[in-house]
């Protein structure tokens, strides 16, 4: 396989899984424009809190995507259609126990999130209606990740694209139709996203079994302890591996907001210039998640090294493109984000930061994909958690000495240590390996 091959290949799967990525926070970006529209702005906290509280409760499920998609694309590669099933099924159950689990404890997990958040009354009355609405699509919710992590490892990211944006735009029609048409208010906007999250699944579900040959399992086959011993294992580190990252991202959160109103808003505003750059990072992330999985099962140790050094230059690419825009119009960007000028003036104090994200964090973002396609979960949670250690001890060395700048340089040295831990250990285990 030449070059130009496998450039087409890697783009193929990268550019529709960037375009997911952009267009699957719009999901709530919809709810809060529509409420915004509603004259209080009790509505909007209310959505930005239960927004909060399904970030922090689906996000520690994101394993069910990851794992979905590194045993399928080795089954993929290797022709084992039975497996390629078996995998899909396996986790649609686990799935749809999760979700049942959610839906039935819904009560007392919303007074502890809401009890966390420490909202005023009003806006915990409505934030409490939109959770209890919109908790009924959490089986929908992770067997939708679930199908899209597992159409990924059968090489098909536009399916996930257009799932996506069919989920985004039935959320729209549903919330305003409810919304302006029939005055439902929150309970509205709750029931359209709802809508849309059914809408998704039963869309991600129909292509999964109209497109591909689907071998059903009996319930003995997916409850086989070897399979399934596997299955957790490898799902385990992930979350575990999500905890560490959710972990990282609380505190930094955190420690802004110790710092007061503004700080807060501050690092707000700054870390969507990180969240811009994952959005494509993310993207050459999932090919190496498609690719390192199919050539692995393959047994195609020549492919996978080529494939995992063409996904890392363009890495390389992107994080020095993204470098330059940061630099040269950094300023812009701050000033597009928010119009409070005293926060775009403190942000600007911390811009040298941001500019050194894309290339302290490119190969932490590359090498992610590529260890989830070869399953090497253990070494992940390993890097990670070692990231992890290195963002707390400088932490708690340089913030009571550089306040702010501390906490950034703690985050800047957490991306270096993932980006260099994950290539050392990529190059042993991975080509060597393989």
């Amino acid at each position: 396989m030449g070059k130009e091959s496998i450039n087409r290949e890697i783009l193929h799967l990268a550019v529709p899984s960037i375009v997911t990525n952009i267009t699957t926070p719009l999901l709530g970006l919809v709810d809060v424009a529509i409420v915004g529209h509603m004259g209080a702005a009790a509505y909007i906290g209310a959505i930005a809190v239960g927004g909060s509280m399904f970030n922090m409760l689906y996000w520690l499920f994101g394993f069910l995507r990851m794992g979905s998609s590194g045993m399928t694309a080795q089954c993929y590669g290797s022709g084992d259609k039975e497996g390629q099933s078996k995998i899909l099924e396996q986790a649609l159950l686990v799935a749809l126990i999760a979700g049942a689990l959610m839906i039935a404890l819904r009560h007392p997990v919303c007074e502890a999130v809401l009890w966390f958040m420490d909202v005023d009354t009003t806006t915990r009355e409505l934030a409490r209606t939109y959770f209890l609405i919109l908790i009924w699509g959490a089986p929908a919710v992770l067997g939708n990740y679930v199908i899209c992590g597992w159409l990924l490892g059968m090489q098909n990211s536009k399916a996930t694209m257009w799932i996506s944006i069919f989920i985004n735009l039935c959320n729209i029609a549903a919330s305003c139709t409810l919304v302006y048409a029939l005055h439902y208010n929150i309970p509205g906007v709750a029931l359209g996203t709802l809508c849309a999250q059914w809408a998704g699944f039963f869309l991600a579900a129909s292509i999964a079994l109209l497109r591909y040959d689907i071998v059903l399992c009996r319930l003995k086959e997916l409850c086989e302890l070897k399979g399934l011993k596997r299955f957790f294992r490898i799902n385990g580190d992930i979350f575990l591996r999500t905890v560490c990252l959710v972990t990282v991202t609380l505190w930094f959160t955190r420690t802004g907001a110790r710092q007061g109103e503004e700080m807060l808003a501050v690092n707000a505003l700054l870390m969507q210039f990180f969240t811009l750059f994952s959005f494509f990072m993310d993207g050459f992330g999932f090919s190496g998640e498609a690719l390192a999985g199919k050539y692995i099962g393959a047994g195609d140790k020549p492919r996978l090294s080529k494939s995992i050094i063409k996904i890392c230059r363009w890495g390389l690419l992107l994080a020095v493109i993204f470098t330059i825009i940061y630099a040269v119009g950094g300023d812009l960007l701050l000033r597009l984000l928010s119009d409070d000028h005293k926060v775009v003036a403190h942000a600007r104090e911390y811009m040298y930061w941001v500019i050194t994200i894309p290339v302290a964090g490119f190969l932490a973002f590359t090498w992610d994909g590529v260890f989830i396609g070869a399953t090497a979960t253990r070494e992940m949670l390993m890097t990670m958690a070692c990231a992890t250690a290195i963002f707390f001890a400088t932490y708690f060395i340089a913030y009571p000495l550089l306040g702010n700048h501390g906490l950034w340089l703690a985050f800047i040295c957490y991306l270096l240590t993932r980006s260099v831990a994950l290539s050392i250990i990529g190059r042993r285990y991975l080509i060597r390996k393989h």
